[in-house]
Parts: structure tokens; C-alpha cells; sequence
């Protein structure tokens, strides 16, 4: 009798979750959605667990979040996957995550190519290593005329770089005489990594931590925020539509009344 009740309540709480996505979809789903990915070491070390047992896992994450944000109708889903300040842990580690995308791309590529989904990278590739850039510019490659959604890795990204690059390239182009007219944020957004992206309108951060950590500092300047205690690895379909939802019922008004 009890396993009959735990099948019915998780085939209720499953029928549940349908009904939500199905009444997210009826209202204004949030066109980009970046996400923070925090808190895999942490979810390893509660297991005894090595920290690279929790990018593996997080890795498993970013499928199903990637998935239901195509399925949500998401246009544009980027994900912290490596900052400028991340080369500061242990060699083991930074090795691991340079391997990651290999692995990923290379089992979940069939799948983003039949779901239409195009991959596109945000970041300093000079720094990467070959076998990094090779597997990013592959799926890049082999999707590049995929119309649905854009997953877009920040591998190897900070924000202030980013902006500081910008910067330097349009003073030389003030220089040389290829800008006449003043820097506006129009002109100044074609200077940066997201130029062919929309501002995200929801930023979406694990693991109990509340900061930015120098992603998209311009770009997030009106996104609205959540928060969640949930570490990377347990992040399941039930907190991204909760962060929908929640995006959902805000007002967003960009300074006016």
C-alpha cells in the first residue's frame, strides 16, 4: 500500500509541475535567462565527495535546465561556466574544468542539434586550451544554423574585462576616425562579447550566495534577481519555474513609474 501511495504522489507532484509550465507558458517568459552556477564543490563535500564530483554533476544540471528552457520557449540561456578568477583553484580542478566541455558537448551535442538549439561563447578563448576551444568551436560549429534557443557559454569570462576591452577598441576607433558620432549605449553594446544578444531579463543564482561575481556587471544593469539556497548539482526543474514564476509577478518598470 505505501509503495502504491509513493507512486501516486509522485505521479501527482509530476502532473503538478506540468500544470505550471503550462501556465508559464501562457504569460511572459523571460527571453534570456543567465544563470550562476554555484555551489558544486560544496555539494561534493557534504558527499565526502571530491570537488570534481560536483562539476560532473553540475554538468548533469545544466542538461535538464537547458532542456526546459528550450521547452519554456527561453531565447537565450547563458551559463557562468568558467570565470577570469576561477584559474586561482587548484591545478586538479582548473584541468577538470577544461575538460568538461569535451565531455559535455560531445554527448549532449546530437541532442542540442535535433532540439535546434545553437551554442555560442562568451569569453577569452587565448587563455583556453586547445582541446577547450576545439570542442566549443565544434558545437558552435555544427549547430551555427540551429534557429531555436542560444545556450551560450561564459567560459573563461569576466565582466570588467570584457568592458575594459570594449573600451581600449572603441577609443581606437575614435581614434582612427571609425566613430563620428558620440558613445551611446547602443554604439557601446556592439563592443562587447553579447552584441548579438538581448540583456538578460532574469539572473538566477545558487547556492545561497548573493553577489555577481563579475558576470555581465553592463548587461545586468535592469535583469531582475533570484536567489536560491539550492547548490548547482540539486537544482531541478521545480526551481527554474519557481524563478520563472517569481520573474513573472514582479513589475519590471527600468527606472520609470
Amino acid at each position: 500500500m505505501y509503495s502504491l501511495w509513493k507512486r501516486w504522489c509522485k505521479k501527482d507532484a509530476s502532473s503538478a509541475l506540468d500544470q505550471r509550465i503550462m501556465d508559464i507558458k501562457k504569460c511572459e517568459v523571460p527571453q534570456h535567462i543567465a544563470i550562476i552556477m554555484d555551489g558544486n564543490g560544496r555539494w561534493a563535500k557534504k558527499r565526502a565527495l571530491p570537488r570534481i564530483a560536483g562539476h560532473h554533476e553540475g554538468m548533469k544540471t545544466v542538461k535538464k535546465v537547458t532542456k526546459l528552457a528550450n521547452q519554456l520557449g527561453v531565447k537565450t540561456l547563458s551559463v557562468y561556466a568558467f570565470s577570469t578568477e576561477n584559474w586561482k583553484r587548484p591545478k586538479k580542478e582548473v584541468d577538470f574544468l577544461m575538460k568538461l566541455p569535451q565531455e559535455f558537448l560531445g554527448t549532449f551535442l546530437p541532442e542540442l542539434i535535433s532540439e535546434n538549439v545553437r551554442v555560442e561563447m562568451i569569453g577569452d578563448k587565448d587563455s583556453l586550451p586547445a582541446h577547450t576551444i576545439a570542442a566549443v568551436e565544434k558545437a558552435m560549429d555544427e549547430t551555427k544554423d540551429n534557429t531555436g534557443m542560444v545556450l551560450n557559454f561564459a567560459l573563461n569570462y569576466g565582466s570588467r574585462a570584457e568592458i575594459l576591452a570594449a573600451v581600449n577598441k572603441a577609443a581606437q576607433d575614435i581614434k582612427s576616425g571609425s566613430i563620428e558620432s558620440d558613445i551611446t549605449e547602443e554604439v557601446f553594446n556592439r563592443y562587447l562579447m553579447t552584441d548579438k544578444l538581448s540583456d538578460p531579463d532574469l539572473l538566477i543564482r545558487t547556492s545561497g550566495e548573493i553577489r555577481l561575481s563579475n558576470f555581465m556587471l553592463w548587461q545586468l544593469a535592469y535583469s531582475e534577481l533570484w536567489f536560491t539556497d539550492v547548490l548547482w548539482p540539486d537544482f531541478k526543474d521545480e526551481q527554474l519555474v519557481e524563478a520563472i514564476e517569481v520573474y513573472q509577478k514582479r513589475s519590471r518598470r527600468f527606472g520609470g513609474v
